[in-house]
């Protein structure tokens, strides 16, 4: 699964402009509300990148709220979805043929269990910089009127790289796959689940930090910096 993220240049800082929507190629709906993230947590909210007629930055709350639903805790059990049954479940196939998105991300966390250890791990692309995870997205109309917009990082099984921390991993789109990814003109999941790969293991990294991770309230960049233990042999 993923379930906290990071959004930051490799010097742990960015402004908002040029940096993302330079590299995704798209304009900030809303100014002034995005700035580096150390642990982005579900319920928050997190920029996504939509293409409904132009490339477009929008904050959206994680953990996906579907169009039909009653009440909008149903999110907090959808902050991910399994990219094998992404186009069947009821949840997600309608988003899936018409709300796919792009998550920008710089590395997620995950906890290695060895017996009752849980050991926080910070997985990125090698040497840093920015990607996209796949993700999709709905919008909800609450009770008053308000509309929710949410989204959802689709994953899948886990690489090389990730295999001895856990068994699952967010979907890593390439440069190329993203415009196809978030091409609404196509609806066909013949087309689109091929998309939904492994990210290749040696153009990722892993080690270990600090247990401050472990509770969401933290923040700050020192939650980036390798453990004393440093990074994990052989990775």
């Amino acid at each position: 699964m993923c379930g906290r993220y990071t959004l930051s240049n490799p010097q742990g800082s960015f402004s908002e402009t040029p940096e993302i929507d330079a590299r995704f190629l798209a304009e900030f709906v809303e100014e002034g509300w995005l700035g580096p993230r150390y642990n982005i947590a579900p319920t928050q909210d997190v920029p996504v990148i939509t293409n409904e007629g132009s490339r477009r930055i929008e904050r959206m709350r994680w953990g996906l709220v579907p169009f039909w639903a009653n009440d909008i805790k149903i999110g907090n059990r959808m902050i991910n979805a399994r990219g094998e049954t992404v186009a069947e479940k009821p949840a997600f196939r309608s988003s899936f043929k018409t709300k796919r998105c792009l998550i920008p991300a710089s590395g997620f966390y995950e906890w290695k269990r060895e017996g009752k250890t849980k050991t926080p791990m910070h997985i990125r692309l090698r040497g840093g910089g920015f990607y996209a995870m796949a993700g999709l997205y709905d919008r909800w109309k609450n009770l008053e009127g308000e509309m929710v917009s949410s989204c959802t990082i689709i994953t899948t099984s886990a690489n090389e790289l990730m295999a001895p921390i856990h068994d699952r991993m967010p979907v890593i789109l390439s440069e190329e796959a993203e415009a196809a990814w978030i091409n609404l003109e196509t609806d066909d999941a013949n087309s689109l689940l091929p998309l939904i790969g492994t990210f290749p293991a040696a153009s990722m990294e892993a080690y270990e930090v600090s247990s401050l991770v472990n509770a969401a309230k933290n923040q700050g960049v020192e939650l980036l910096e390798p453990a004393e233990s440093g990074r994990l042999p052989g990775f």
